[in-house]
């Protein structure tokens, strides 16, 4: 048996030595291709009947080879870095002990960490992640929880990581030997193509965006996705994404937490007369909410999410006269004349939008690990009520992890660039929005011809640098046609073309229609938060929805909760936005905005600016003049202000870090 495995070792390394110096990642790679691939075909014996419900086992499989490509890519890189230096020459002795250590604890590592994923799945339902991460710093306590709960995985860890590290220094053992068969020149010509495919490898895909997990994201069923992954690129990308947690609110002052909760609950109660908050211990900000419209069957939700959109394009917000279509639109629906984004960024808008989060200084919870599932979501919420939920795209939808998050969220279906066929116009950011909102009209209709209640995301991106769009749509506003004004104009053309074919549709008297923007386009400026660029058109129609101006002061949180009101849904909720269709419209308002580190809290015109390290900012906003002017403070109502505004900082951090954010089961979903 010895002699037989001898023999197949130096069977290898006599095909593996062609390749010089890089003849060790070589062998790497193989052993590699084959550690994840038995450990993945072992998970998905264990967990077969969980998969084949929702997936193949070939598309598992093959996804995974492509994972295990990226993840091998990686490890290739930092002894390529090295190559051009060290295998050559008089270094040749130092690269051969260099690879060959590299390549051993390489594969003692990938072993690790696929040994620990069956118990990890089992404790967690999902590959190892941010958590295992976050448990090395408590060794004594994980020490301990291993060894009581855990003593048999711990051990099979151990000692199979052991047997695998000694059977790779077997493995690797006549590499030591090994003299150099490449000329110094051979190395130097060869070694730039050889990175740059190892480059391509670890970008994973030749389109417009590097692979992440999310473009791995199949199915609804996050944990048979994580299969798709091997356990050390899952881990990677765990500790990357620990980097966009690293800014938290505490930067602008403490509270105690207790204190937190109180106070924007009495600043809840405030603004929104509808208020009814709900003793829950695990949902600080559980409301109960009782809608303002009767109806014998709940409203689909349509919510067209538009890319970029600032009230600098709406004339009748002060902005430039390229949104004609929008313009007629607002005096069919409920018009926000003074409604304000959270942040500057897609994802803060989804967040904000879609789930009804506050803002924080860190990265949107889209993208942060603990959010990836179990968070709510209108979605999560209007599937316990039989809705059928979907979003659609016409770019890549891995971008900024959405699929990845809404697919862990109670999101059921995905469509994007893709899943579009013969579209009219490709560009940079994926289908046009004419081609998007042609989709989304189809799909709508087939949600309804079907029975099921539906919600519906669908989310633009014509209006998106490099502003490309085809020709013959609009009369240009500029005359150099690759313009953000352009790219606005078509932009509202498309969504005028969608809402003429949906108002003669079937599904339109069903269907309870937003239109908001995600953020302005390019917000800047010198004011500690340039309020003017968070300012955003929205809009509220369809169904039996009559014309009404909404004057009051309103932040894009509201929407979620409004729209439940209006679709006739009763639930309890953990959503801290305010009920707009409760009153006149004229009532007081409030509104938050994350600027980079810089977090503005404004109620009516009155706005208090938190900053690191430095005292509140106070200040008054004037809309007409879209000015903000900086007053001196040092009221007792001024110190109230700023402190409501330091609670609503600090809360979403609060809820983020303590998992304390997901929807409620509905023990009796019903509708007033």
């Amino acid at each position: 048996m010895a002699s037989v495995l001898g023999r197949s070792r130096n069977s290898l390394w006599r095909f593996a030595s062609r390749l010089g110096p890089y003849a060790p990642l070589l062998v790497m790679t193989v052993v590699s291709f084959a550690i994840f691939s038995l450990s993945r075909a072992g998970l998905l014996l264990w967990q077969y009947p969980r998969i084949s419900a929702v997936s193949s086992w070939q598309e598992i499989m093959l996804d995974g080879l492509r994972v295990d490509s990226i993840q091998i890519g990686l490890m290739c890189l930092p002894p390529l870095l090295l190559a051009p230096v060290l295998a050559v020459g008089r270094f040749w002795r130092a690269w051969r002990g260099l690879t060959f250590f590299w390549v051993v604890l390489c594969i003692s590592i990938i072993t690790l960490l696929e040994l620990a994923t069956p118990g990890f799945i089992a404790e967690y339902d999902a590959r190892p992640n941010r958590l295992f991460v976050e448990y090395l710093k408590y060794p004594n306590e994980v020490f301990s929880m291993l060894w009581s709960g855990f003593r048999a995985h711990l051990f099979v860890g151990v000692i199979g990581t052991l047997l695998v590290a000694v059977t790779s220094g077997w493995l690797m053992a006549p590499w030591l030997k090994q003299e150099p068969r490449w000329k110094n020149w051979t190395i130097w010509l060869s070694w730039p193509l050889i990175f740059l495919v190892a480059a391509l490898v670890v970008r994973g895909t030749i389109s417009h965006r590097p692979a992440n997990p999310a473009m791995f994201s199949r199915t609804t069923d996050s944990m048979v996705n994580s299969i798709i992954l091997n356990s050390s690129w899952s881990l990677v990308h765990a500790v990357y994404s620990l980097k966009h947690e690293n800014k938290s609110s505490e930067m602008y002052g403490i509270l105690p937490d207790e204190d937190v909760y109180r106070i924007v609950r009495e600043t809840r109660a405030r603004f929104d007369t509808s208020f009814t908050p709900v003793d829950h211990p695990g949902l600080p900000t559980l409301s109960q909410l009782t809608p303002s419209r009767t109806r014998e069957r709940p409203l689909n939700l349509v919510i067209i999410l538009e890319e970029s959109l600032g009230a600098t394009f709406v004339e009748s917000l002060g902005g430039v006269p390229v949104t004609p279509n929008l313009e007629k639109l607002k005096e069919q629906g409920w018009w926000f004349e003074q409604l304000y984004a959270t942040g500057t960024r897609s994802v803060r808008g989804i967040e904000a939008v879609v789930t009804g989060f506050q803002p924080t200084p860190a990265q949107s919870v889209v993208k942060l690990s603990l959010s990836q599932q179990h968070f709510f979501t209108l979605a999560s919420l209007l599937e316990q009520y039989g809705y059928s939920t979907e979003f659609i795209y016409g770019g890549e939808s891995h971008f900024d992890n959405m699929v990845g998050f809404f697919m862990g969220n109670g999101f059921q279906r995905v469509q994007d660039q893709k899943d579009y066929v013969k579209p009219v116009f490709v560009g940079s950011w994926g289908a046009s929005d004419e081609d998007l909102l042609n989709k989304a009209h189809d799909e709508i209709s087939a949600s309804h011809a079907s029975g099921q209640p539906f919600f519906t995301l669908v989310f633009t991106s014509s209006n998106h640098a490099p502003f490309e769009f085809p020709d013959g749509r609009i009369d240009l506003y500029d005359p150099v046609k690759a313009t953000d004004n352009n790219a606005v104009k078509y932009a509202d053309y498309a969504l005028g073309q969608f809402f003429a074919k949906a108002q003669k549709s079937a599904y339109w008297q069903d269907t309870l229609f937003i239109v908001v923007a995600d953020h302005d386009i390019r917000v800047h400026g010198h004011d500690m938060v340039p309020i003017n660029h968070f300012h955003i058109p929205a809009l509220i129609l369809g169904a039996d929805i009559e014309p009404r101006k909404i004057q009051t002061v309103a932040s894009q949180i509201d929407l979620p909760v409004t729209a439940l009101s209006l679709m006739g849904i009763k639930a309890q909720h953990p959503m801290t936005g305010r009920d707009l269709s409760i009153g006149d419209g004229q009532q007081a308002g409030r509104a938050m905005m994350q600027f980079e580190n810089n977090f503005a809290w404004m109620e009516g015109n009155q706005v208090v600016v938190l900053r690191p390290g430095k005292e509140p900012a106070h200040g008054t906003w004037n809309l007409k003049q879209k000015k903000f002017t900086l007053s001196p403070q040092s009221t007792q109502d001024s110190q109230a202000f700023a402190e409501r505004a330091l609670a609503n900082s600090l809360l979403p951090s609060l809820l983020y870090r303590e998992r304390l954010y997901h929807a409620l089961p509905q023990e009796t979903p019903h509708q007033e």
